[in-house]
């Protein structure tokens, strides 16, 4: 079995084999095999008043002043996930000099559109006022998301009422980095995600697409080029090319090894040799100019 994960996954580490083989769910193999020495971390912090509003802040351990900040929104179809599953991006970043909020929201069917976005905001907010607490600077702001979460990013963005709601503008924000997003998947075909938009009465407005301005902070878009969940071309490259003719900064990059949900897996240890994505994240937060 080993023998057979190695030929068609590469130089995997031993200890990710004997997780793979125990059975293991792949966050919390990843999670295993992440470091702690790269990181202090403050676990458990309200920005709201659901148990669902809060978040985790990673201070990297070796830090000088006012370091660029990340907050970080995972994926998970809008109706799953827990911010306890990607201490791996925290520390991933926080090894590279950024301070890293990964904050969980409310979901489907507690919530929908737009009441996820709302806690997005609250978050951004929270960041923003306490961030210098952490050591970050919050005139070096910058969000972040895998899939779904991509999308709350994106909108987060790009759509200035919600931001707006927190006395805030996407004019704060440095920049917005998304992996695998979804920015423009109507009519909905999941259905899983259908109830969250309303299905069939999915608001337009709900699309990052539709909310381009010229104004609009850079983006760095990454997604698999053979991503089966997620069309790469409509949602990335045709985000990607809607903010090019508005005149927004945009980079758009597209990797053969990952799919879907390994792409976030790259920012993993164990998986960096999938993807430069940690690297390529990295870079574009160092050469963007703060707000």
């Amino acid at each position: 079995m080993a023998h057979f994960l190695r030929r068609w996954f590469g130089a995997i580490p031993a200890g990710f084999l004997l997780l793979i083989l125990s059975g293991c769910s792949p966050l919390k193999m990843l999670n295993a095999l992440t470091p702690e020495d790269s990181f202090v971390k403050t676990a458990g912090i309200a920005y709201g008043g659901d148990p669902r509003q809060q978040l985790d802040v990673y201070m990297p351990r070796h830090l000088l002043k006012d370091a660029p900040v990340v907050v970080f929104f995972y994926g998970g179809s809008w109706n799953s996930g827990a911010r306890d599953d990607y201490g791996f991006v925290g520390e991933a970043l926080a090894s590279r000099g950024i301070v890293t909020v990964v904050a969980d929201y409310r979901l489907y069917p507690q919530v929908r559109y737009p009441q996820f976005l709302e806690d997005g905001a609250l978050a951004v907010a929270w960041t923003k006022a306490h961030i210098h607490d952490f050591s970050g600077d919050p005139r070096r702001l910058y969000l972040m998301g895998h899939s779904s979460g991509a999308y709350n990013a994106s909108m987060l963005a790009l759509d200035p009422h919600l931001l707006d709601a927190v006395g805030m503008s996407p004019a704060d924000l440095s920049g917005w980095i998304g992996l695998a997003g979804p920015y423009d998947f109507l009519p909905i075909k999941n259905p899983q995600v259908r109830p969250v938009f309303f299905w069939p009465d999915s608001p337009p407005q709900s699309q990052p697409i539709r909310h381009v301005s010229p104004g609009a902070p850079p983006a760095l878009l990454i997604a698999a080029s053979r991503d089966n969940l997620v069309d790469p071309t409509r949602n990335t490259g045709g985000l990607a090319r809607t903010l090019r003719e508005a005149g927004v900064p945009v980079q758009d990059l597209y990797y053969a090894r990952p799919n879907h949900a390994t792409l976030i897996a790259t920012l993993s240890r164990p998986l960096r040799w999938l993807a430069p994505v940690l690297e390529q994240v990295v870079g574009f937060i160092r050469h963007t100019p703060s707000q």
